[in-house]
């Protein structure tokens, strides 16, 4: 068996803007001083007068790309998840947010997959703070596939939008030929009826993994990748909860305020069934190397097999 091709989401990420900025002049992309690190030194080489280094002030980046977009441009603003959401989260509510400019957030280098970099890089948060910003759409691709279908697609989407993408490189689970992205949308990756495995970004492959493991041990798991996080598809988390009654929601995030609780809100709302949410329980990260770290945190295939095993079995109810 071949080794499965693993790209890391935030070279997907400059790729696909190069690709975007050959069709559409309208695009600029900002960067603080980290253009080698976020990929989109491609677009520097590409397109080097659409192009600019704001320096190490990612709140006045966040002010030029508002301002950008009144003049009609489509800003992609670029950093690590820590700096776009987190140092910056003022600017992206009050100069992005409250306007609803058409900016998007190019935010790589987030969660506990940054590694040695040590917590306070390694931001697991960012998917909350987005989630809560009024009109923000909130999107966190599987892999290069996803990553570069999305980033396409929210060109066309008029608004704010963050889009979040990893350092580590991950497995390509996507057929780039048959994929369709569709914003709010989530896919099924496989079906199945006893449990359904909600995830989103960096641990989609291993709950992949997890539930085809648990194929052999009798344990039919239907395994879902949501790519958006807001808007949800609540209309596919009613549909699996009601066949398949139990739901476990996978993420390398804090599970306080992203997609665990993003599902656990539709569901208190339209059908209300047992939830088991994995993902970084309420603690800072730590410095490590990043595999090692996924498996610390239980988000590797092996971690997530156990927990979900046991949920079905009712050790976790």
């Amino acid at each position: 068996m071949s080794e499965v091709k693993k790209i890391a989401t935030r070279d997907s990420y400059g790729n696909a803007l190069v690709e975007l900025g050959k069709v559409n002049d309208k695009l600029v992309v900002l960067d603080a001083d980290l253009a080698a690190a976020t990929k989109t030194v491609v677009f520097k080489k590409a397109f080097p007068d659409r192009h600019i280094d704001c320096g190490i002030a990612e709140s006045n980046m966040m002010g030029v790309a508002a301002g950008l977009s009144a003049t009609g441009k489509i800003p992609f603003v670029s950093s690590f998840a820590m700096f776009a959401a987190g140092r910056a989260f003022e600017q992206v509510r009050n100069s992005i947010g409250y306007p609803h400019l058409n900016v998007k957030i190019g935010a790589t280098h987030a969660g506990i997959s940054v590694g040695e970099d040590g917590a306070t890089h390694q931001c697991n948060e960012d998917l909350a703070l987005m989630r809560v910003i009024p009109g923000m759409t909130v999107i966190c691709p599987a892999d290069d596939v996803e990553a570069r279908a999305a980033v396409m697609a929210v060109a066309e989407l008029d608004g704010p939008v963050y889009l979040r993408f990893g350092r580590l490189a991950v497995p390509v689970i996507n057929d780039e030929e048959t994929y369709h992205f569709e914003v709010g949308k989530g896919v099924v990756l496989k079906e199945g009826s006893d449990i359904t495995i909600i995830s989103t970004g960096l641990p989609v492959s291993a709950c992949l993994e997890a539930a085809e493991k648990m194929e052999h041990e009798g344990i039919s798991a239907r395994v879902i990748n949501i790519h958006t996080l807001k808007p949800l598809d609540d209309e596919l988390v009613e549909k699996a909860a009601r066949e398949t009654g139990l739901i476990v929601t996978v993420e390398e995030h804090s599970v306080v305020g992203g997609l665990g609780s993003a599902v656990c809100d539709c569901l208190a709302d339209k059908y209300p069934v047992k939830v088991l949410k994995l993902g970084i329980n309420d603690v800072f990260g730590e410095s490590g190397p990043a595999l090692e770290l996924i498996r610390r945190y239980g988000l590797d295939a092996d971690s997530i097999h156990d927990k979900v095993l046991g949920f079905v079995k009712g050790k976790d109810r």
